[in-house]
């Protein structure tokens, strides 16, 4: 009889492709995946794994059990789903994540509300990267992830997952109050040519969507500071350092010394829960996902 646990470890290595990949998303030590494979080959009776210089890699036998286990536990996904929705309650585990000023606007509501109305439900939160989000939950570390994209740069989803809008957010330009436009109903893109941008992460998907949308209009941008938080972006800009995008969430209180301007072309993110369509009738997601949007719709 094959373990189920040990299918786990041997899924979770041929996705991320080592031991210590393994490892880390199933939160266990290096030494656990490798007493976990040496029993499974023991079970099996054939090697299912092989050295790879400094690695290893699944042999033939193991790249057919590992396509098997994928979907027996896609299996046991769909049985655990369909024994929670036919009991009708909220329990469990809820594994959930957020990019960074998602977290920030939406989790303290939505996971107050979560614990209030559903105590036996037991939510883990974390923040990630939009990307990072959505590969969690196709690999199946996280049950849901909260992501975005914008007006004009959609993010791709890939099959067998379900997303589900939670709000559009719009975007302003943050700017020094003693800026050249601070005083103005509205501004262009195209005026700040000259300004030096305060922005993400080098190839954060906010980032390129920013250099993107800088350059479709005429802009080539001179970038002086990065930084991953809008606060700490609404800082530098307070500081007189440059101007920056500032979406509406996450972004209360904004700082003494910066002004708000709309942009012409109205630009704004659109945000969104996914999650596995295999565990789509399980009442903690569909619990999860009323919160979010309840508390997408507090966001002023």
């Amino acid at each position: 009889m094959l373990n189920l646990e040990r299918l786990r470890t041997l899924d979770a290595l041929a996705r991320h492709g080592s031991v210590s990949g393994a490892a880390e998303a199933l939160h266990v030590t290096t030494s656990a995946v490798s007493q976990q494979m040496g029993k499974l080959e023991r079970e099996v009776g054939q090697q299912l794994l092989a050295k790879n210089g400094r690695g290893v890699r699944l042999t033939d036998a193991g790249r057919l059990l590992s396509e098997h286990a994928a979907r027996i536990l896609s299996q046991v996904e769909l049985a655990q789903s369909d024994l929670e929705a036919h009991r009708g309650q909220v329990v469990g585990e809820l594994r959930l994540s957020a990019f960074p000023t998602a977290a920030r606007g939406l989790f303290p509501t939505a996971l107050a509300a979560l614990r209030t109305r559903h105590p036996a439900l037991r939510v883990r939160s974390c923040e990630l990267e939009p990307e990072n989000g959505v590969a969690g939950v196709v690999r199946g570390d996280l049950d849901l992830a909260v992501v975005l994209d914008w007006y004009n740069k959609p993010m791709p989803v890939p099959d067998g997952l379900v997303k589900a809008p939670l709000f559009d957010d719009p975007a302003d330009v943050a700017m020094p109050a003693g800026h050249r436009l601070a005083d103005r109903d509205e501004v262009d893109l195209g005026e700040f040519a000259e300004d030096e941008w305060i922005t993400w992460g080098e190839g954060e998907f906010c980032h390129e969507w920013l250099m993107f949308t800088l350059r479709s209009r005429g802009v080539e941008p001179i970038v002086g500071h990065r930084a991953a938080e809008t606060h700490t972006q609404l800082g530098l800009v307070s500081a007189g350092l440059g101007v920056c995008i500032a979406p509406l969430l996450g972004r209360r209180p904004v700082p003494p010394g910066v002004v708000m301007v709309p942009l012409t072309q109205r630009v704004r993110r659109h945000v969104y829960v996914v999650w596995r369509a295999d565990a789509d009738r399980r009442p903690s997601i569909r619990a999860a996902v009323e919160a979010l949007r309840e508390a997408a719709g507090q966001v002023d």
